[in-house]
């Protein structure tokens, strides 16, 4: 009952701080952005090359969530899921100014190369797999966030980044291969 009443009154508070922060109030923007600016910076970290690039994403992010907090309806789910949704929008349309070109390749064995999950980031610290995701170029690490991370569909993803299934497929396949040779040559884990 005690951790009951603790969660309840946190999301009292997150519900006060949004309406307040809707009325303009400074403090509750201020107040969102202590709640959320680390979970939503490690997002931002997977999508980035670097942590410079990853503080701007943040702060692009943020600005979106304020612009738009509007739009929040708590009867559709948490504050946290919908900024989530926010951020992670961001990051897309700050790769997409990037002008990233997704190669594709067309492979007969690529469905069985991508049935075959290799899963050597489950075994890595946070700071490994983190190190891992920053070295890997931006259209690998995006859809290798996207497919396994976020849990989207090769069709949502190749919506999400106007690109084609088969591209999708492809870039998660290579991404794959680059973080074979990143955590056995680089990192140097042999898995």
């Amino acid at each position: 009952m005690h951790i009951y009443c603790m969660k309840n009154r946190a999301a009292q508070e997150e519900e006060k701080q949004i309406a307040r922060a809707l009325d303009g109030v400074e403090a509750a923007f201020k107040w969102l952005y202590d709640q959320y600016k680390n979970p939503h910076f490690v997002i931002c970290l997977r999508y980035s090359s670097s942590k410079e690039e990853a503080e701007d994403m943040l702060q692009e992010g943020f600005i979106q969530i304020f612009n738009e907090l509007n739009r929040f309806d708590s009867a559709k789910g948490s504050f946290y899921n919908w900024s989530v949704k926010v951020i992670i929008n961001s990051c897309l349309q700050h790769i997409r100014k990037k002008k990233i070109v997704f190669t594709d390749i067309e492979d007969a064995g690529l469905q069985q190369r991508l049935a075959d999950d290799y899963n050597a980031f489950a075994q890595l610290s946070l700071e490994e797999t983190m190190a891992a995701l920053q070295k890997m170029p931006d259209g690998y690490r995006t859809v290798f966030n996207l497919y396994h991370i976020e849990g989207y569909s090769h069709k949502e993803i190749a919506e999400m980044l106007g690109i084609t299934e088969s591209t999708s497929k492809t870039q998660l396949m290579k991404s794959k291969s680059y973080a074979r040779y990143l955590l056995t040559n680089e990192i140097g884990i042999e898995r």
